[in-house]
């Protein structure tokens, strides 16, 4: 699902992610982060596919908003198990949308 943002500006984290072949407990967490971003202030939406590369799209009202779900003590936990665990390779990418544009029917 497309996520409704408001006018812009506001930000995008853009987390690309490849995966090993270890399954251990990663959705589950992954749904997870998803519902705890969802409690935090400043969340504003969050988009995600994967394929061989993962590309998970979290918005959010402010830099300072980003910064304490980084610092989130789950949030962590989840880091660091992907960096043990789950992930080949990531890159985190923060931008500032300054225009949006979109069509629906």
């Amino acid at each position: 699902m497309i996520a409704k943002t408001p006018k812009p500006p506001y930000y995008a984290v853009v987390f690309t992610s490849m995966r090993t072949e270890d399954d251990l407990e990663y959705a589950e967490m992954a749904d997870k982060m998803i519902d705890l971003a969802e409690k935090q202030e400043g969340f504003l939406g969050v988009e995600s596919a994967r394929n061989d590369l993962g590309i998970t799209v979290s918005y959010w009202k402010s830099l300072e908003a980003i910064k304490k779900w980084k610092l989130h003590a789950a949030h962590t936990e989840a880091r660091e198990k992907g960096r043990s665990i789950w992930y080949k390779a990531f890159k985190v990418r923060i931008c500032k949308v300054e225009h949006e544009y979109g069509f629906e029917k």
